[in-house]
């Protein structure tokens, strides 16, 4: 019984003999001043990096000594280990992790090895790994300590000027200080402790990551119908190029069918001619042939003495000769070809479809272009350039204050010429174009006088009276030598920017964007609005001013001609 109660005693206590440096069973135990023991090694390293300070702690109660202890080898506790090592087997170390650069590392771990510190103590000021912990959770005194977690190293969280826990908030300069701080230089601040600044901002905390949960929502629905357009216009890939190579196929079959048919009808007039020239040679041949008979006969009737025969003879000859069988013949003989013609008309015909090609390539090279997932916002005159498109102006929609010219294209003022020059009454005039865009669109205006509005509406409810921006569904920039103003449904706000003209009119329909610019080198924004359009949009023109001012028939307002 008395050999087995040593054994059942080390066997409860053996964590009690693991130095609390190296977390090991000690090695050659030495006992500090304090009571409290460690491998000799271990604290003598501790105490080595304390030798400035001439001042020498112990790592567990941080009591203090000097000069330091003289260490002496405690050997009944190195007798109990002894028998403790060679009796039980040894618990394992707890699971500790090595600090790395962007860790805390615990300020009890010496040596070359550290340890990841998990918690802080904000009474002690350190930090400490799980091991390193343990007293904190069974010493009753370190139990009321306030432990952290070890996010960032103490030394950031301390006072620089004070060296003390920086536990106020000053909201005058929006910093953490520490208690000495708020009777110092924030003496007259405002200021509040850090959990009561941490309460209030923890409330904005929770609606930023509401908009941040919302925001996140709205972008993964953005991504899914991302990849669902990526993945229809993958889809749409394919049948395009089918179509058009079936296309571009059926134009070749047609050219080479052409081709085909312009060779046989070369070959069929070779085959006629040839058929007519040779029955006429055939013809020719005879004709010969019965014209040397006759000269033969007549050669031979010029030496005869029978003068009767010859009379009679020669009356029958004579009239064979005046009566050919044949006319003459007019053979056309062709400096180079008889076919020159043809292939005239062939190479016409060429220069016709290649001139056809370069004039439709750069539609079809910017329609390709236009078609993209997500199309970039174009920034450069060249880029606007890319969606322009054909407009004309509609003559059913004009007010009786305007006249269209230049290929339905430039709008001018007749309320001048029709007699109403020097009255005080408001001229109001519009018109729209005849083209309704659902898509990406650019044009640009140039104006002249007066003010001009530059606007989109929808063509329903649309009378020619009403002005543009004085209801809901019609958008104007106004323009005049004094400046620019935007309006929509009876509201108007000022726009800056340079005056001059033209004003370029961006429209992206399927995105709900708006966009005015002044036309420079540069193209500068005057102003954007977003909308759900929905309906398609008709670009117009519209004319405001008092006849009174000046001769309105001088005033002009065009769609510049880009396509």
């Amino acid at each position: 019984m008395a050999e087995q109660q040593p054994e059942h005693g080390v066997d409860l206590d053996q964590n009690q003999f693991c130095c609390s440096v190296c977390l090991d069973l000690l090695k050659e135990p030495v006992t500090v001043p304090c009571g409290h023991s460690y491998c000799k090694s271990c604290i003598e390293d501790c105490w080595d990096q304390e030798v400035k300070k001439r001042r020498y702690s112990c790592p567990q109660c941080r009591e203090t000594f000097s000069p330091r202890p003289v260490l002496k080898r405690n050997t009944m506790l190195a007798e109990v280990v002894e028998k403790l090592k060679k009796s039980s087997t040894q618990q394992p170390s707890p699971s500790l992790a090595c600090a790395g650069p962007e860790d805390v590392v615990c300020d009890f771990c010496c040596g070359t090895r550290r340890n990841k510190a998990t918690m802080s103590c904000l009474a002690c000021l350190a930090s400490y790994c799980p091991a390193h912990l343990e007293p904190h959770h069974s010493v009753p005194v370190l139990k009321k300590h306030r432990l952290v977690s070890a996010t960032i190293p103490l030394q950031e969280k301390m006072c620089e000027k004070h060296n003390k826990l920086m536990e106020v908030y000053c909201r005058t300069d929006k910093k953490c200080i520490c208690y000495l701080c708020v009777i110092d230089e924030h003496k007259s601040h405002n200021t509040v402790s850090s959990a009561s600044e941490r309460a209030e901002e923890q409330e904005q905390l929770i609606v930023s990551q509401k908009k941040v949960q919302q925001r996140f929502q709205e972008r993964e629905q953005e991504l899914k119908e991302l990849l669902q357009a990526l993945k229809d216009f993958k889809s749409s890939t394919q049948p395009a190029r089918k179509t058009c190579d079936k296309i571009f196929d059926e134009l070749i079959c047609s050219i080479k069918k052409k081709r085909s048919l312009t060779k046989q009808l070369i070959n069929a007039q070779q085959e006629t001619a040839s058929a007519q020239a040779e029955q006429l040679q055939l013809q020719l041949e005879e004709e010969i042939s019965k014209m040397k008979r006759r000269d033969a006969e007549l050669e031979q009737l010029s030496h005869t003495d029978d003068h009767i025969h010859f009379i009679q003879t020669f009356q029958s000859l004579s009239t064979f000769c005046e009566s050919p069988d044949l006319p003459p013949v007019s053979v056309f003989y062709p400096q180079r070809s008889a076919f020159k013609p043809v292939t005239d008309c062939v190479s016409k015909l060429r220069k016709d479809i290649e001139s056809l090609l370069e004039d439709t390539w750069p539609r079809i090279s910017a329609t390709v272009s236009n078609i993209d997932v997500v199309p970039p916002a174009p920034k450069t005159r060249e880029e606007f350039l890319r969606y322009c498109r054909p407009l004309t102006l509609d003559r059913n929609s004009v007010s009786q204050y305007l006249s269209i010219s230049q290929e339905h294209r430039r709008v001018t003022s007749s309320y001048y010429n029709n007699g109403y020059y020097g009255s005080s009454q408001k001229v109001i005039g519009q018109v729209l174009c005849s083209e309704g865009l659902s898509e990406r669109c650019y044009w640009e205006v140039s104006w002249s006088g007066s003010t001009w509005s530059v606007a989109v509406s929808y063509k329903d409810s649309r009378t020619k009276d009403l002005e543009f921006g004085n209801d809901n569904k019609s958008w104007s920039l106004e323009c005049s030598p004094n400046g620019y103003s935007f309006r929509h449904n009876n509201g108007s706000k000022a726009v800056s920017g340079p005056v001059s003209s033209p004003v370029g009119v961006y429209l992206d329909h399927k995105s709900g964007t708006l966009s005015f610019h002044n036309v420079s080198d540069t193209m500068t924004l005057l102003h954007r609005e977003h909308v759900e359009f929905t309906q398609p949009l008709y670009p117009g023109l519209g004319l405001k001013n008092y006849g009174s001012q000046s001769k309105l028939s001088r005033y002009f307002a065009e769609l510049i001609k880009l396509w």
